[in-house]
């Protein structure tokens, strides 16, 4: 059976760090392309970050550049979010999510999920 366990979220003040990991099994990790999304209430999933498994680039959205680093332990099949200078807007469930075929930022192409981990970012 396919599973992505997320952990690592919480609550931190702003401007603080959280770390995300995403532990995978049951599926060729090799195979996917394994990514982060987050749901804030009452809006739709969004993309944050992702490594693509055909020319190993890694998508940011605008909104996180320079401040997540998305990292993959292809030995742990273990991929990781580093999250720095948090926003009140980071506030969010972060989905982790694996995607074997097309854009692995777009949430159609995603095959599996994560259950989801609250971060939430306020004073």
């Amino acid at each position: 059976e396919e599973q992505l366990v997320e952990s690592g979220g919480g609550l931190v003040q702003p401007g603080g760090s959280l770390n995300l990991s995403c532990v995978t099994s049951g599926f060729k990790f090799e195979e996917y392309a394994i990514g982060w999304f987050r749901q804030a209430p009452g809006q739709d999933r969004e993309a944050v970050s992702c490594t693509s498994i055909t020319d190993i680039s890694t998508y940011y959205a605008d909104s996180v550049k320079g401040r997540f680093t998305h990292s993959v332990d292809y030995a742990k099949k273990t991929v990781y979010l580093q999250m720095n200078r948090l926003r009140p807007e980071d506030t969010a469930v972060y989905y982790c999510a694996a995607v074997k075929v097309g854009l692995c930022w777009y949430a159609p192409f995603v095959n599996f999920w994560g259950q989801g981990t609250q971060v939430t970012v306020s004073s």
